[in-house]
C-alpha cells in the first residue's frame, strides 16, 4: 500500500497501545495481538500449508453472517483446516473457543511486516472477509500469491470512499478480490460505476444464521416459565442506556405486559444502574429459578449466548443501538414471526428498511414514538399477528445466499 495508509496505520497502532492503559476492551485486543504469530506457529503446521481456509470477522456480528458459511464447510469436508480472525475483542473474547474453527486468533494491524508474516505462516488455500474489513496490505499479499479471495454479504454504499474522487487508493483494495458477493442490485451497481464487475448478488447469509438458530435453538424452562404467565412480554435485545431510557419508563407504568432485557454490556456496574431503574420486581437470569421465577416482572439476561434463542418466548422484541453507532440484529428477533422495534440509526442496514416497508418493523425517533407503537402492540391484536407475520415472513423469503456463495467457492 502507499505511504499514506501505511502511516495511517502506524498511527492507529500507537494510538491503539496508548488507549490501552485507560481501556480493558482495547488491551484485550493489543495483547490477543501481540500473541498471534504463537497461536499460528501452534496451530497450523507445514503439513497444512496450501490446506487452510482464513475467514476474518471484524466483530460479533459479522461471525454470525459468517458462520452459516463455516459450518457448510464443515459439513461438507469435515478435514478442511479453517482459521478464523477478528479484529474487536467482542467478537474473539466471545467466540475464542468455536468449534467450528480449528484456530481462533486475532488479525494483527495491517503493517507490510504483520501482513506478509501473517500470510506466509498461514499459505491460506482462499481467504473469506465478511461484510466489511478492507486491509490494504493484507489484500495486496494475497493477490500476489495468486491466493483466491472473497468478501461476502458486503453492502456498498455511494458515500463511501471507494466512490469518491480521492478514493482510488480504496479501489484497488477492490480489485484484489477475486469474486465480491453483495446484498443487493444497487450494490452491484455502485460497485459495476467504478469498473469492478467481477460481482454476484447473493443476498444476506444473516438470514441463514437465523433461520439455523430457529431451528435448533435450545430450550430455557425459566425465561419461558416467565414469560408464560403474561398475556405480552416485550425483548429488549443489545440494548444500551439510551433505548432503556425510552423502554423502561414504558414497562414500569404498564402493569399488564413484562420485560426481557439483554443489555450489550452487563458488568457489575452496568447492572446495578439498570435495576436502580426499574421499578417493579426484577431478577437476574444467573439467579432465577423455578421458584422465584414467577416474582418478577423483569428478568435481566446477564450472560452471552442465549438472546437469539430467547426471542421466540416474547410477542415482541425492541432491539437495541439505534440511538448509538447504529442498530444491533433484527433478523434474530424476526425469524420468529413477532415485530420489531428500533432506533432511528439504521441507515446502514438494508433489513431495517425492508422490514420497515413490509410492516414488519417500525423505527421511533424518541419516546412519544415508542409509546404510539407500543400501545398499539399491547392493545390490538390484530395489528400485533400481523406486523407479526409480516417480520417472519420476510426472513423467509430471504434465504438462500450461503448455498449460493459455497457452490460457486467450492464447487
Amino acid at each position: 500500500m502507499n505511504v499514506l495508509y501505511n502511516i495511517g496505520i502506524a498511527a492507529l497502532k500507537i494510538a491503539a497501545k496508548c488507549a490501552a492503559m485507560h481501556s480493558a476492551k482495547i488491551k484485550k485486543m493489543v495483547n490477543g495481538q501481540a500473541q498471534t504469530f504463537d497461536v499460528l506457529s501452534r496451530g497450523i503446521t507445514s503439513a497444512d500449508r496450501g490446506n487452510v481456509v482464513w475467514i476474518h470477522a471484524a466483530s460479533l456480528g459479522e461471525f454470525e453472517q459468517g458462520r452459516p458459511l463455516i459450518e457448510m464447510i464443515k459439513r461438507n469436508s469435515p478435514g478442511q483446516k479453517i482459521l478464523l480472525t477478528f479484529f474487536s475483542p467482542s467478537g474473539y473474547e466471545v467466540r475464542k473457543d468455536y468449534k467450528g474453527a480449528d484456530v481462533v486468533c486475532y488479525l494483527p494491524f495491517d503493517t507490510p511486516a504483520n501482513a506478509r508474516r501473517f500470510i506466509d505462516m498461514v499459505s491460506p488455500r482462499m481467504a473469506i472477509f465478511v461484510k466489511y474489513e478492507f486491509w490494504g496490505n493484507y489484500l495486496q499479499q494475497l493477490f500476489r500469491r495468486q491466493v483466491p479471495t472473497y468478501i461476502i454479504s458486503s453492502i456498498f454504499r455511494r458515500n463511501q470512499a471507494f466512490f469518491r474522487p480521492y478514493g482510488g487508493m480504496f479501489r484497488r483494495m477492490l480489485d484484489c478480490f477475486t469474486r465480491i458477493y453483495v446484498q443487493d442490485e444497487g450494490s452491484r451497481q455502485l460497485l459495476s460505476s467504478i469498473g469492478v464487475n467481477d460481482v454476484t448478488v447473493a443476498g444476506d447469509t444473516r438470514f441463514d444464521r437465523v433461520s439455523d438458530i430457529l431451528a435448533t435453538c435450545k430450550p430455557f424452562p425459566v425465561v419461558e416459565q416467565f414469560a408464560a404467565s403474561s398475556p405480552f412480554t416485550l425483548i429488549m435485545g443489545s440494548s444500551w442506556q439510551p433505548d432503556e431510557d425510552i423502554v423502561i419508563p414504558y414497562f414500569n407504568s404498564h402493569p399488564g405486559m413484562k420485560l426481557i432485557i439483554a443489555p450489550h454490556e452487563f458488568d457489575d456496574a452496568r447492572l446495578s444502574d439498570l435495576k436502580q431503574r426499574i421499578s417493579r420486581p426484577t431478577l437476574l437470569y444467573s439467579e432465577a429459578t423455578e421458584e422465584n421465577i414467577s416474582s418478577a416482572d423483569c428478568l435481566i439476561i446477564d450472560c452471552f449466548g442465549i438472546l437469539s434463542s430467547c426471542y421466540r418466548y416474547a410477542q415482541a422484541a425492541y432491539v437495541g443501538g439505534g440511538f448509538g453507532v447504529g442498530i444491533h440484529n433484527l433478523n434474530e428477533a424476526a425469524v420468529y414471526g413477532i415485530p420489531v422495534v428500533f432506533g432511528p440509526n439504521h441507515s446502514k442496514f438494508k433489513e431495517a428498511h425492508d422490514l420497515i416497508e413490509c410492516g414488519g418493523g417500525f423505527s421511533i425517533n424518541g419516546k412519544d414514538d415508542f409509546v404510539k407503537i407500543a400501545d398499539r402492540l399491547t392493545t390490538d391484536p390484530q395489528f400485533l399477528s400481523t406486523s407479526g407475520k409480516a417480520a417472519g415472513d420476510y426472513i423467509k423469503q430471504h434465504l438462500g445466499a450461503t448455498k449460493l456463495i459455497y457452490n460457486e467457492i467450492f464447487q
